[in-house]
């Protein structure tokens, strides 16, 4: 099993650590990323780096084009 599927199958119990949303994966982008504040989230060697440090603020621009990517269930609306 590669480290994105075994990243796919532990999305459901991480959360963003400032908010404490759902994420969504973004594995081109080696990102655990939430549209709510505009932070992606490193994953390094297949591992999530969660702390609100390793938080990269993401444009406008960079935002818009991630969008269409995110699961509804991380834009924290029904």
């Amino acid at each position: 099993m590669s480290h994105s599927a075994d990243l796919d199958l532990l999305l459901p119990l991480l959360a963003c650590p400032v908010d404490k949303g759902p994420l969504t994966h973004l594995p081109e982008e080696q990102l655990l990323y939430n549209p709510r504040l505009r932070r992606g989230y490193p994953v390094l060697d297949g591992l999530p780096r969660l702390r609100p440090q390793d938080a990269v603020a993401l444009d406008e621009r960079r935002h818009r084009e991630l969008l269409p990517r995110v699961e509804p269930h991380a834009l924290g609306t029904s």
